[in-house]
């Protein structure tokens, strides 16, 4: 499943995803896994990530199952 909520925030915000993977010290590839939906980032990962755009751990990682 792609994140493309993360997406979203990330371009909201005026970020590439190289500037995306700077301010958080990992690689575009990384970014680019997971929007992609290839690459299960760790819980700190995924705060650093909601810290650079200004976003909970809902807003961006949260998948409501209830549907499927």
């Amino acid at each position: 499943m792609t994140n493309l909520k993360m997406k979203s925030a990330r371009v909201a915000k005026g970020y590439s995803q190289e500037a995306l993977a700077k301010l958080i010290g990992v690689s575009r590839q990384t970014i680019i896994l997971i929007e992609q939906g290839q690459y299960n980032p760790s819980l700190n990962l995924c705060l650093l990530i909601c810290h650079q755009l200004d976003k909970t751990l809902n807003d961006l990682f949260w998948e409501d199952l209830t549907n499927e």
